[in-house]
């Protein structure tokens, strides 16, 4: 888990004219709520904010947030960015405590994409179903991303949440709310390909209609003549 950190401070105002003239100041207007305390109004400095959003392990890791003097274990739950500006609008963070489990997005990491045979000699293309899959697990065990090794996948082939290697303690919520057992990543072949065997049969099939359109062209010359 990476040591990730942020500044914020206790926002005094709210409402939208407020939250305007924050942003006007270079500022974001955010919540912090959860645990055993009260939620909190909070502004945090803008250029800060959106250079650590633009980190995929910020969005995926336990953030230390340092507000009032203290230091609080916080994850990042949401946030809205401007429809056309580079804009950070608002941002929402939830406490988390050591001892009870969180659930999370974590990004996926695909390896051994291009090293497969199926891709380097068969001419197979990978196909990446899914970019990020749902974890439960108390905070200290959650990994910043989960790693997908395509190196032994086959044309046709395909790697299921089943089959990702987790770390200790991680659990996929997905499975364990009863759901399917879902593909992330697959090899298919690629589109206008065509099997040997496939051609093969085509070319034979055309040879053997040439050949019995010429013996029929035999035999009317024959009784003609």
């Amino acid at each position: 888990m990476s040591d990730m950190k942020i500044n914020a401070e206790v926002r005094s105002t709210q409402g939208t004219g407020a939250s305007r003239r924050l942003r006007r100041a270079g500022k974001v207007p955010g919540v912090l709520y959860g645990g055993q305390s009260e939620a909190e109004m909070i502004e945090l400095d803008h250029k800060e904010t959106l250079m650590q959003l633009k980190k995929e392990v910020f969005r995926a890791s336990i953030v230390d947030m340092s507000l009032a003097g203290k230091v609080e274990k916080v994850l990042l739950r949401d946030y809205q960015m401007h429809p056309f500006k580079i804009e950070v609008l608002h941002v929402d963070f939830q406490r988390v405590s050591a001892k009870e489990k969180i659930t999370m997005r974590v990004p996926l990491h695909f390896v051994n994409e291009e090293e497969a045979p199926s891709v380097k000699l068969g001419g197979g293309v990978v196909n990446r179903i899914e970019s990020e899959v749902e974890v439960s697990c108390l905070p200290g065990d959650l990994p910043e991303y989960i790693e997908v090794d395509c190196v032994a996948l086959e044309i046709g082939d395909a790697i299921h949440l089943t089959q990702l290697n987790l770390p200790n303690g991680v659990e996929l919520a997905h499975l364990v709310r009863g759901g399917e057992d879902l593909s992330v990543v697959a090899i298919q072949k690629a589109r206008g390909s065509v099997d040997e065997d496939d051609g093969a049969g085509s070319d034979g099939g055309d040879e053997e209609s040439a050949t019995g359109d010429a013996s029929e062209a035999d035999k009317g010359d024959a009784s003609e003549s």
